[in-house]
């Protein structure tokens, strides 16, 4: 079974996540392309009993498009965003998969929000994957 680590930038918080992830996807909203800085957001879900937490970690909490609300936990040294929850996924804990600093990490094979898709240079190709069942 693989194992993977994620962690903020300093490495002061992280998270061990073995096994394979629930889930894969990328969100094109404008709240994750603001928490990202960048053109969407690409995360992974995993059982949330399964995943061990180390280290210090302030939160945020924000009240999403359809009123879920998702709770945000960063590095309080260096800001990075290393896990959150969404109330109404509960069980699960998602993951930026930019926190593993993984190339070979699984792509996704869910995506959200095209509506604001603004870049047209973006194209997310999602597939099924085997392993993922």
């Amino acid at each position: 079974m693989v194992t993977r680590r994620a962690e903020c930038s300093c490495g002061q918080l992280s998270a061990t996540c073995p096994g394979e992830p629930v889930r894969v996807s990328v969100c094109h909203c404008l709240a994750c392309k603001r928490r990202t800085g960048s053109a969407f957001s690409f995360n992974a879900r995993f059982a949330e009993n399964d995943v061990s937490i180390q280290g210090r970690a302030a939160e945020f909490t924000r009240v999403g498009d359809e009123g879920g609300r998702v709770i945000y936990s960063f590095c309080p040294d260096c800001g990075t965003t290393v896990h959150y929850r969404i109330d109404v996924q509960p069980g699960l804990i998602a993951i930026p998969v930019g926190a593993f600093a993984d190339p070979s990490f699984p792509p996704p094979f869910l995506s959200f929000y095209h509506d604001s898709r603004r870049c047209e240079w973006v194209e997310v190709r999602t597939e099924p994957l085997a392993t993922f069942g």
